[in-house]
């Protein structure tokens, strides 16, 4: 258990430093902004209470929001996002249920489930992001290609990421 919370501390101490520190000063061509700190919300067990995730992704979002002084945008797409992750677990779940102790990530539940669970909330969250930012529908194409780019480029890093750190298993 105190190991649990202390790898929850540490990984999200790093991808806050990694996104603040690095991604956030990397915009190609003002279309792609990659947004890894999502990720913590992602790896998350799906047995965690939805309050407890619902709580832990308003820290996350709202010291995002610190650091890029953008006033409460980041902090209500990853609400958003992990108000949504329940329904999107329960749609994807394995014929027998999760265990226990499942962790979404490539090493429990394998590359098609991973890339599947985590592009339907990284969508989800930069749709919201985005569109909360402009606030408005008629740079609406602009705003949604802009979304997609960076949602794709988040995803490769989150891949990267789970090859990287995680004992991944690729299934077919």
């Amino acid at each position: 258990m105190i190991n649990d919370i202390i790898k929850l501390i540490i990984r999200f101490a790093a991808l806050l430093a990694l996104q603040v520190l690095i991604l956030n000063n990397i915009q190609i061509s003002g279309f792609i902004n990659p947004y890894l700190y999502v990720l913590f919300i992602l790896l998350l067990p799906v047995k965690f209470s939805r309050i407890a995730v619902l709580i832990l992704a308003f820290i996350t979002g709202i010291s995002i929001d610190t650091f890029t002084n953008t006033s409460g945008m980041h902090a209500a797409a990853t609400v958003f996002m992990a108000f949504v992750r329940p329904s999107v677990l329960s749609f994807f779940a394995p014929r027998d249920s999760y265990e226990a102790d499942a962790q979404p990530g490539l090493k429990d539940f394998g590359f098609q489930w991973f890339f599947i669970y985590s592009a339907t909330l990284v969508v989800i969250h930069h749709l919201v992001l985005f569109f909360t930012e402009v606030f408005r529908f008629n740079e609406f194409f602009d705003t949604f290609l802009r979304a997609m780019l960076s949602a794709a480029a988040t995803l490769v890093l989150i891949l990267i990421t789970q090859f990287l750190f995680g004992k991944a298993r690729i299934e077919r």
